[in-house]
């Protein structure tokens, strides 16, 4: 599903080049749950933003569902990220002035899916993640981990076959934390490719791949549990 080959992503900051990510050689199935750790400027989030399409790299090559990404114009890798990838940030990244309901629907509206359709796939996410009765809230009128789970059903709603959380639960307390994990697996085992970044040990511990970088290069892939196919 995803390819990774002597990927680099080099910055200058001043007269000094700053390797980001530093020929990283990665490979991910359908149905992989991993985490990925490192101390600040690892080259963790850089990844992650290449993986979702946000950046490009300076070298090296990434192929998604068999189609290579490299000199893609920007028009066709935002086509390729609204239907392939979705996103959930630590810090949701709502819109305030949206319900919870408007909110799931927004990618659909600008991928230009018809109105009766963008209604019936929201109250379905919305459904799955028991936020029906929340669906006409706005973000603050929801706790944090209602929040989190409106950001999973706008991440999923366009049907992506690639999720990658970002510090998911870092601003949830550890029950809230918890249902979030537990909605992000329960994705997975549809054989949604989950890729978690973290910092914390036991969100981590969740995963059954396990990868860690340090400046920029990863020292350690290694497995704890299957490939989940999908079903």
């Amino acid at each position: 599903m995803i390819e990774i080959r002597q990927l680099s992503r080099h910055f200058q900051v001043g007269d000094q080049l700053v390797r980001a990510l530093d020929e990283v050689d990665l490979a991910f199935d359908a149905g992989d749950y991993v985490s990925i750790m490192g101390p600040s400027g690892s080259g963790k989030s850089t990844l992650l933003n290449i993986i979702g399409l946000l950046d490009r790299p300076t070298s090296g090559s990434y192929v998604l569902d068999g189609r290579d990404t490299t000199g893609r114009s920007d028009d066709e890798l935002a086509e390729l990220r609204s239907h392939k990838i979705g996103f959930i940030f630590q810090s949701f990244h709502l819109v305030p002035r949206m319900t919870a309901f408007e909110n799931v629907e927004l990618p659909m509206m600008l991928a230009g899916i018809a109105p009766a359709e963008r209604r019936q796939r929201a109250d379905k996410v919305l459904a799955d993640l028991s936020l029906t009765d929340r669906a006409h809230h706005r973000p603050a009128q929801l706790s944090g981990g209602q929040r989190q789970r409106v950001a999973i059903a706008r991440a999923i709603v366009m049907e992506p076959t690639v999720l990658l959380a970002d510090e998911p639960t870092g601003n949830l307390d550890h029950v809230s934390g918890a249902d979030v994990l537990a909605s992000l697996e329960a994705l997975n085992a549809r054989g949604i490719l989950l890729i978690v970044v973290t910092h914390d040990d036991e969100v981590a511990a969740r995963a059954r791949r396990h990868v860690r970088m340090r400046d920029g290069k990863v020292v350690l892939d290694e497995r704890t549990g299957p490939v989940r196919p999908a079903p």
